[in-house]
């Protein structure tokens, strides 16, 4: 695996992040200017199994994406720009694998969209690292059929804590929409379900999206986006703080 990381900064020293999910984690948001801005001592994995600094959209190298025209602005810049500003000190490496439209059955063990996940994230981590966290965001397929999510949810992640050897491992997921009526729909009640997750699996936290606008009442908006992901940051940072 090729490196490209800033001087002075160890290999071992990085966190690596797997951040996987549905449309709103491949990013559908348009990329403004200060989205552009490379962010100091963070790399993206690319489809060549090499690190490059990391720049939007961070979905292009997903193993499991739809066409790359659609791949825009997702979470995980806001995240890696607040994680850095929270531990300026550790180099980020981010492992993005999305794919819109899909439902959490998808994501089972021993599906394409799993296996692809974690085949990413052992390559990369061998190239050095440590396992920083995974960050989720899915749901929007399942938000109709609410009663197994939880149970579904619980399960992928001790499939993920498992297959990686890390117990445990820091997840994060994040909420959809707070309520779209405005579009003609009924609120989301799969949230309700979401929020109940830290509560059941240990290490685990909630992202929330209160007050986030949407553009079409399913996909963020560019600064839905930036706020979604430095929310994530600090869901995770928190779970850090907790264990230490």
């Amino acid at each position: 695996i090729k490196n490209n990381f800033v001087d002075n900064v160890a290999i071992e020293d990085r966190e690596i992040y797997l951040l996987i999910g549905q449309s709103n984690m491949a990013g559908r948001a348009p990329i403004e200017k200060e989205d552009e801005v490379p962010i100091e001592a963070c790399e993206l994995f690319n489809a060549n199994g090499e690190w490059e600094p990391a720049t939007n959209p961070l979905n292009r190298y997903s193993t499991v994406g739809k066409k790359a025209s659609i791949q825009k602005l997702g979470p995980g810049y806001g995240f890696a720009k607040r994680m850095r500003e929270l531990r300026p000190d550790v180099p980020i490496g981010v492992v993005v694998n999305a794919r819109g439209g899909t439902k959490i059955a998808e994501w089972d063990k021993g599906t394409e969209y799993y296996n692809e996940a974690i085949s990413r994230l052992k390559t990369a981590l061998a190239g050095g690292g440590r396992l920083g966290g995974i960050l989720w965001h899915q749901g929007e397929g399942d938000s109709r059929s609410t009663e197994t999510y939880l149970d579904s949810l619980s399960t992928l992640i001790a499939n993920l804590r498992s297959d990686l050897n890390a117990p445990d491992l820091p997840f994060v997921a994040g909420l959809l929409e707070m309520d779209d009526r405005d579009f003609g729909k009924p609120p989301r009640l799969i949230n309700d379900v979401i929020q109940t997750l830290p509560s059941m699996v240990p290490n685990t936290a909630v992202a929330s999206t209160e007050g986030l606008m949407t553009m079409d009442g399913t996909h963020f908006d560019s600064a839905g986006q930036r706020e979604l992901g430095k929310r994530f940051a600090e869901a995770l940072f928190s779970l850090g703080n907790r264990r230490n």
